[in-house]
C-alpha cells in the first residue's frame, strides 16, 4: 500500500485551512482529511451492521467483520454477496440460517459510530487460540514496517492500520478510520484468500480493548502485535485464551503481557 500523491487515494480530500501560531499569525494552509463512508450491511435479508469506515476493501471488511463476530468460519460459508452501485449497501447471503438475537449486545470501543442491529447467539464461539511459535524478528519487522508505511496515515494522520504477517512475511496491509474495520480487513483478506489464520500474526496501529482481543481469538489468530496499549481486560482475556498479546511495539523495543 504505497501512494505517491492524493489524487490516488478514494476517499481522502484537500481541504484549505487556517494555520494559527502562538505569536497570533496566521497563513492560509492545506489539509489532506478523510471522508466517512457509510456502509449498511444485510445478512440473509435481516439488517445487521451500519458500518462507518474507509471505502476501500469494502469486500474483505464485510467478510472479515462476519469471521470476527463468529457469524462465519470460512470463505466458503459465504453464498453470494451483492453491493450496489454506490456500495453503501450490501446484501450478504450465507449458506446457513442465523438465528438472531433482537437486541444490540453491547457498543464496541469503536470512535466511528459503527452499530450492530442484531447479532447471533454467540455465548460459546471463543476458543482457544493455536499455539504459534513466532520469532522476535518478525515483531520488529512490524514495528520497522509500520513506520515505513506511506498510505493513508501518513497524508492525513487520521487512519489506522493493520498488517497481516505469516513467518516474518507481510501478507496484507490495510487502512481505515476506525481500528476495528482495519482489523476486520485484514482478517476478511485471509479468509477470502484461503490463509490460515493460525499461522498468521497481526500488526495493529491501535489500542487493545477487550473487543479487539475479542475479535482476534474468534478469527484464530495466535498473535497480535500493537505499538499502543492493552487494557486490563484485554490482558486477562489474552491469557484466558492463550492468545500471545505484544504491545507498545515499537522498532527498539516491545512488552510481552
Amino acid at each position: 500500500m504505497q501512494y505517491t500523491n492524493i489524487e490516488n487515494v478514494e476517499n481522502v480530500e484537500k481541504l484549505s485551512t487556517c494555520v494559527l501560531y502562538p505569536d497570533g499569525q496566521k497563513k492560509q494552509g492545506e489539509a489532506a482529511v478523510l471522508s466517512e463512508h457509510v456502509l449498511n450491511v444485510i445478512i440473509n435479508e435481516q439488517p445487521a451492521y451500519r458500518l462507518v469506515c474507509t471505502k476501500n476493501d469494502l469486500r474483505e471488511l464485510v467478510a472479515g467483520r462476519m469471521l470476527t463476530d463468529g457469524l462465519i468460519g470460512k470463505a466458503d460459508d459465504i453464498y453470494k454477496m451483492y453491493f450496489c452501485k454506490y456500495e453503501n449497501e450490501v446484501s450478504v447471503f450465507l449458506k446457513n440460517d442465523i438465528t438472531w438475537e433482537n437486541v444490540i449486545p453491547e457498543v464496541p470501543t469503536c470512535c466511528t459510530g459503527n452499530r450492530v442491529f442484531a447479532m447471533k447467539d454467540q455465548a460459546d464461539r471463543l476458543k482457544r487460540v493455536p499455539e504459534y511459535k513466532w520469532k522476535t524478528e518478525w515483531v520488529f519487522g512490524l514495528s520497522e514496517k509500520f513506520g515505513r508505511e506511506k498510505g493513508i496515515h501518513s497524508l492525513t494522520c487520521g487512519s489506522h492500520l493493520c498488517i497481516l504477517a505469516s513467518a516474518g512475511k507481510t501478507l496484507y496491509v490495510s487502512e481505515d478510520i476506525g481500528r476495528h474495520n482495519a482489523l476486520d480487513k485484514a482478517a476478511g483478506y485471509a479468509l477470502l484468500n484461503q490463509l490460515p489464520l493460525s499461522e498468521c500474526m497481526i500488526f495493529t496501529s491501535g489500542r487493545v480493548p477487550v473487543d479487539m482481543v475479542e475479535k482476534v481469538i474468534t478469527a484464530g489468530i495466535p498473535v497480535l502485535v500493537s505499538k499502543s496499549v492493552p487494557t486490563k481486560e484485554s490482558v486477562d482475556m489474552a491469557r484466558e485464551y492463550g492468545l500471545t498479546l505484544i504491545c507498545r511495539a515499537w522498532p527498539d523495543k516491545c512488552e510481552i503481557f
